[in-house]
């Protein structure tokens, strides 16, 4: 399965993030068929956390991870990308993807988020902290 997500800066350099399922993740998901990958990755945003203006900068690193459903094993692939956005537009998240709150975190808090997110983020959480935006 190929996902998109995004990495989303404010115009003050914080980072934004979703919970979800007792977890604070990054806003991504499931690329539509013929779909574009950045496209699909901007729609994600969009969708969980209510975002209208979004700037696309480049990409980040890609990650891999599995999941389990229907007794089944998949093997997901998420594509990542660098965006801007405007910490002027309010954040709603999308309660019917179990989003239960979207907000914008600093560098400093990142600890926070590293502590309570999935192992197959860390590499993109890393990346981020590592352009100190």
């Amino acid at each position: 399965m190929l996902a998109a997500g995004g990495v989303v800066n404010d115009e003050q350099g914080r980072l934004l993030v979703i919970r979800r399922l007792g977890k604070w993740d990054l806003p991504k998901g499931k690329v539509d068929e013929g779909e574009g990958i950045e496209a699909a990755a901007i729609r994600e945003v969009q969708e969980e956390c209510g975002l209208d203006r979004l700037t696309m900068i480049k990409p980040m690193p890609s990650t891999w991870h599995t999941y389990e459903r229907k007794g089944k094993q998949h093997l997901k692939r998420t594509d990542w990308f660098l965006m801007r956005g405007s910490s002027a537009e309010r954040l709603v998240p999308q309660h019917e993807e179990d989003i239960e709150e979207v907000k914008w975190v600093t560098a400093d808090e990142i600890s926070m988020i590293k502590g309570e997110t999935y192992p197959s983020l860390m590499p993109v959480l890393e990346a981020w902290a590592a352009m100190g935006t």
